[in-house]
Order: structure tokens, then C-alpha cells, then sequence
């Protein structure tokens, strides 16, 4: 770094390196696999079969057995329906509907060669799974082991694409905290967030530089004293990409994250209101990982009455500034 002008980029330990090697690797098998799923959609549209428009995902179990069935050479509608998983919203007759199609060969065959590529693709999804554990149990190899047992997740459901080890576990002995009571931030999450920036967040010296590492941070573009521009910066980040996907699903929860979109959503609009939402998420991750900071939800009303609280604050301070005062106005009285 000659003469101190040019900064050192972030590099990850040799131990985070390969989790991360290992987690790119991973993501990369869930693309190809996603288009193998897309490729076997389109062979049974092409069989007239409408098996999208009555199950929501045909690579869940009622979906997939359904399509190994007509790849083994099964084509009575009775018997596909039947295979029907229990927790499927659809009826048996909605899906007997949807399989009365045109079995042409040649579509069969590019049914079966997507499943068989699908399969193969998820054989090294559970390979990587098997790395990525093993360099977890590398890493917390040195860690004492938290003194208060971890908490039950806060919801029972799995993500379809969740690592099969017990990844929240490794991660809470791994950090010491349990990074899923951020709201949005899963085991995938948070093991994506750790592979990709370590667990020693001294690497930036506050927030606000790791926010704009991220390119989460608002840009400062200013020319002679006026700003030209607060355009957050146009990048790669696989971090900042999936923490815009988790507020996408924060921004719909009864939650203080989820009253944060909603009320910038409606005053800059959706696009802004995200990015604001995936730096505070950014912010909450960097503030439990730096300092220890256990999270706790306010709950939507609560932060709806303190934006209250606050604004009102703020037109006092700007009515007494002018010389006048606010009086509450009683409820009933026009």
C-alpha cells in the first residue's frame, strides 16, 4: 500500500474463504437446478397437461411424483391424481383434470431429461451440504459452547431449499447468538451472511462503512456543495442482492421492519423503501455480530406509535421555533 493512497479490500480468513467457495458453489447447483424445473414445465405444457395451474410448485412431493410416474410410463389420470400428498390444497379431481393431456414421445423424453438432470443437480446440492457442514464444524472447533441453550425457531416450516443439517445450530455456536430472531434472516440467510463477511466485523470500523460495502448506503455525489445525486452505487454484492430479497418478504410481516417499508413504500415508493429496508437489516446483522446485540421486535403498533411520538416531537420543536404551540385536539371535537 504505497504512500497509504490506496485502501485494502475485504479478504476473508482461509477457513471463511472455502465456506464461502463451498456456498457459491451451492447457489450455483440451485440456478442450473431451477432451470432443469422450468425445462420440465415446459414439457408438460407441451403435453397439454396443466399441472402448474393446480399445485403451486411441482418440485414439491406431490409435483415430483407425479412426473416420475409419467416418465415410468404411467398415463391414467386416476392413478397420477392419486398420488396426491395430503397436504396438497388442490382436490383429487382438480388434479385428475389437469392430467388428461397428449402424451407425444418426444416430449416425454425431454420430461425425463430434465428430470434426470434435476436429480443430478440436487445430489451435489446434499455433496456441497456435506463440505459446507464439515467446514462449519471446522470453524467451531475453537468456540466454547454458548451457555444458554437455543430457542426454538419461530417457525416450523423448512425453506425448500434449506441445507439438511442442522445449519442454525452450527451458526449459534459458531456466533454465540441466535441471528434468526432478526426477523427475515432464516439459517440460509444467515449462514449466506457469514459466509460472504466473515464473523469478525472489525473489519469495518462502523455501520455505516459496512452498509456502504454492502452498497446498501445512500450515495453522496456532490458537485460545488450541491448534491447531484444520493443514488445508491450499482453493484454485484450477493449480500446486498439476498438481503433485498428478505425485505421483500419482511416488508409484508406484522412486524417493525415490516411497518418500516410500508410507511417509506408509501412516501419514496417500493424500489427505495427496499433498499432502506435491507440496510437496516444490514445494520441489525453487523450491530449482533460486532457487539452482541440481541434483537427484539417492537411489533408494528409499537413502532407506528413511536414514528408518532417522534413526529409530533418534531412539529413542536418547529412550532415554538415560529412562536407558537400545539394543542392536542380532543377526540369528537371538529
Amino acid at each position: 500500500m504505497p504512500a497509504g493512497l490506496l485502501r485494502a479490500s475485504f479478504r476473508p480468513t482461509r477457513e471463511i474463504a472455502a465456506l464461502r467457495a463451498y456456498m457459491r458453489i451451492r447457489e450455483r447447483h440451485l440456478e442450473y437446478a431451477a432451470a432443469h424445473m422450468q425445462h420440465m414445465q415446459k414439457a408438460l405444457i407441451h403435453m397439454n397437461l396443466q399441472l402448474h395451474h393446480v399445485i403451486s410448485d411441482i418440485s414439491g412431493v406431490t409435483g415430483l411424483r407425479i412426473v416420475r410416474a409419467i416418465v415410468a410410463g404411467e398415463r391414467d389420470p386416476d392413478v397420477l391424481a392419486s398420488m396426491r400428498d395430503v397436504r396438497c390444497r388442490e382436490s383429487t379431481q382438480t388434479i385428475r383434470a389437469a392430467m388428461v393431456g397428449n402424451y407425444q414421445p418426444e416430449h416425454v423424453f425431454a420430461l425425463s431429461q430434465a428430470l434426470a438432470l434435476f436429480d443430478f443437480y440436487q445430489d451435489r446440492i446434499v455433496d456441497c451440504d456435506a463440505q459446507i457442514e464439515r467446514a462449519l464444524q471446522m470453524l467451531c472447533a475453537d468456540k466454547v459452547e454458548p451457555s444458554e441453550p437455543l430457542a426454538k425457531p419461530r417457525h416450523r416450516t423448512k425453506q425448500t431449499n434449506a441445507p439438511k443439517f442442522d445449519a442454525r445450530g452450527l451458526l449459534y455456536q459458531l456466533t454465540g447468538m441466535d441471528l434468526t430472531r432478526i426477523h427475515g434472516i432464516g439459517p440460509s440467510v444467515a449462514l449466506a451472511l457469514i459466509a460472504e463477511c466473515g464473523t469478525d466485523m472489525s473489519r469495518w470500523p462502523t455501520e455505516k462503512h459496512f452498509t456502504s460495502w454492502l452498497t446498501l448506503a445512500p450515495g453522496c455525489k456532490i458537485s460545488g456543495g450541491k448534491v447531484l445525486s444520493s443514488r445508491t452505487r450499482k453493484s454485484n454484492s450477493r449480500v446486498a442482492a439476498r438481503l433485498r430479497l428478505v425485505a421483500t418478504t419482511v416488508g409484508r410481516t406484522e412486524t417493525a421492519l415490516g411497518a418500516f417499508y410500508r410507511r417509506l413504500a408509501a412516501r419514496i415508493g417500493k424500489a427505495k423503501a427496499l433498499t432502506a429496508t435491507a440496510r437496516k437489516i444490514a445494520v441489525l446483522f453487523y450491530r449482533a455480530m460486532r457487539f452482541g446485540m440481541q434483537y427484539e421486535d417492537p411489533g408494528a403498533e409499537q413502532y407506528e406509535q413511536r414514528y408518532r411520538e417522534r413526529v409530533v416531537k418534531q412539529l413542536q420543536r418547529r412550532a415554538a421555533h415560529f412562536g407558537f404551540s400545539l394543542q392536542p385536539v380532543e377526540s369528537g371535537v371538529s
